[in-house]
């Protein structure tokens, strides 16, 4: 499936402005083009959050020079002991990362590069940790108030398993909790007034509007729904995960991967909270929405061979391709690795980098010796070819630029650095001394974000 004319134009015109603006900083100096520099000196940061299992060191959200993916002399930001996921919002002014070390979100101002603020979720004690794999947390608008989905809150005096938890990111408080019965996945609207909400094993998504939410705890979900916090819509199979595109949300069906019937994207209207549409595909636990081209990625429980590809591996993931306008698949069961995909980024040139967790892993990428294969998948929308890079681990992270023709992978722990042009690893050579393409963070990397340039 092409990106079409008009995206790959676009695709080259922001990545001509890009390289335009990357030559006028190294041609005027520090401030004189007019961009405000932060503490750190840099105006392409990436941050990288960090965790280790040293009890004599911590745990941090790294910044990473976007320029050339060195690790600059500034002091790393608190970020707990085992910092995984990282959440922007849309301004990218608040990033915040999930500590499992403390069950807390820590947030970072990114304007002064400074702690913003640390809040406890309300859950067991650790070591059970309050966010479970592929659960989530959102900051929807520039203000420092964000929303997370904690399968296992609980608040004393009130009988309730499962809520989302509003957090007031700056005081490090909790203004709010709304009972949620197993909430483990929510995304939000574009102004943060209209929450949707995705349980463990149910056919339902419960639809909040939290600015009418009564603290300390709100158990409208619990209390004959609907009413004017929470609206609980049946209709669906297994759903985990949706986008939102102005009125519209696309709601992922996960189907029998998790254990329903048939995998599909429902298109669900926001304003009168009904579905329009449902389109068949063949797995679906995460998507990527490029105008009116929905990728849709998930590993069926059948029809799951490697077919076209030569690897050890017996199980294989599915991508297909989402025409929205006109509500059809236009390319289906493109084979990619399998396990439970929850990464997916599209670079400049055109090329879709999906990631999972739990995949088939083959070989050892510190001991190589015949294939070596992991959670990763690099699709060529030109013509759906799919290419696996020698590396093993979890994808945990994905973010490409429009400036720079690279992808930062989160894979296995450690922070590699591809070249999109060859598909290979970007070596750069600092002061003699090769990267091997991989930033040098000790620890292991949960995630990876771009701040500014991207």
């Amino acid at each position: 499936m092409s990106l079409g004319a008009s995206g790959l134009k676009r695709r080259i015109l922001v990545l001509m402005v890009g390289a335009c603006s990357a030559l006028s900083m190294i041609s005027c100096g520090s401030s004189s083009n007019g961009i405000e520099k932060p503490p750190s000196g840099l105006l392409d940061r990436v941050i990288a959050s960090q965790g280790v299992s040293s009890a004599s060191t911590f745990g941090s959200l790294i910044i990473v020079d976007g320029y050339n993916d060195t690790i600059p002399r500034v002091s790393p930001l608190p970020a707990g002991t085992s910092p995984g996921m990282l959440m922007l919002s849309p301004s990218r002014n608040i990033v915040a990362t999930f500590d499992s070390g403390s069950n807390s979100i820590f947030a970072v101002d990114t304007t002064k590069e400074m702690s913003l603020g640390q809040v406890h979720l309300p859950c067991p004690s650790p070591p059970s940790p309050c966010l479970l794999p592929y659960s989530s947390f959102v900051v929807p608008t520039s203000q420092p108030i964000g929303y997370a989905a904690v399968p296992s809150a609980t608040s004393q005096g009130f009988s309730y398993l499962g809520g989302v938890v509003q957090m007031d990111l700056s005081a490090g408080r909790i203004p709010a909790t709304i009972a949620v019965t197993n909430a483990q996945t929510v995304i939000s609207n574009s102004d943060g007034s209209q929450l949707l909400v995705f349980s463990n094993d149910s056919n339902s998504i419960t639809v909040l509007a939290p600015g009418n939410a009564v603290p300390p705890v709100d158990t409208s979900c619990l209390n004959n729904p609907p009413n004017a916090v929470c609206t609980i819509v049946p209709g669906f199979d297994h759903p985990v995960y949706g986008i939102v595109s102005g009125s519209t949300a696309y709601i992922l069906n996960c189907g029998p991967q998790c254990g329903g019937m048939q995998a599909s994207v429902a298109v669900f209207d926001l304003s009168t909270l009904t579905i329009t549409s449902t389109i068949p595909v063949e797995a679906a636990t995460w998507a990527l929405l490029d105008g009116s081209t929905l990728y849709v990625a998930g590993t069926p429980p059948a029809n799951n061979a490697c077919t076209g590809q030569t690897t050890a591996a017996t199980t294989c993931g599915r991508l297909d391709i989402v025409d929205l306008g006109s509500g059809t698949v236009t390319a289906n069961g493109i084979v990619i690795t399998d396990g439970y995909h929850d990464k997916m980024d599209l670079n400049v040139v055109g090329q879709l980098f999906i990631g999972s967790s739990d995949c088939t892993n083959i070989g050892n990428v510190n001991n190589p010796s015949g294939e070596v294969r992991g959670c990763l998948s690099i699709v060529n929308l030109a013509n759906n070819a799919v290419f696996i890079p020698p590396d093993n681990g979890n994808v945990d992270g994905l973010q490409g630029f429009f400036t720079r023709p690279i992808e930062y992978v989160a894979e296995g722990g450690n922070l590699r650095v591809y070249d999109v042009n060859t598909d290979s690893l970007y070596v750069n050579d600092i002061n003699n001394v090769s990267d091997n393409g991989t930033v040098p963070i000790v620890g292991y990397v949960g995630d990876v974000k771009a701040i500014d340039s991207f």
